[in-house]
């Protein structure tokens, strides 16, 4: 498995919104984001796995989607997001 229980918690505790939110967009983004970085390593090793190409894929698509959603519902955390993951630019 990609992550541990221990990394989804943390993960979960940085991002939630409150109380035992696990839906919320910025959630849904951190989790993709730790999956996605997961198979990118496991990609570099195994460079002819397709499957798992698909999978990541669709993950990053995935995740581009909620980005979306979440720059036109809230700018302010969208923003936040993204500088704490690190992602665009």
């Amino acid at each position: 498995m990609a992550t541990t229980k221990e990394q989804k918690a943390e993960l979960i505790g940085q991002f939630k919104r409150g109380g035992q939110d696990t839906g919320s967009p910025e959630v849904q983004i951190a989790l993709l984001t730790g999956r996605i970085s997961y198979l990118t390593d496991h990609m570099r090793t195994h460079k002819k796995d397709f499957s798992s190409r698909r999978g990541l894929l669709k993950m990053v698509s995935q995740r581009s989607g909620l980005l979306q959603y979440l720059r036109k519902t809230d700018r302010a955390k969208y923003l936040d997001v993204i500088q704490k993951l690190g992602l665009r630019k």
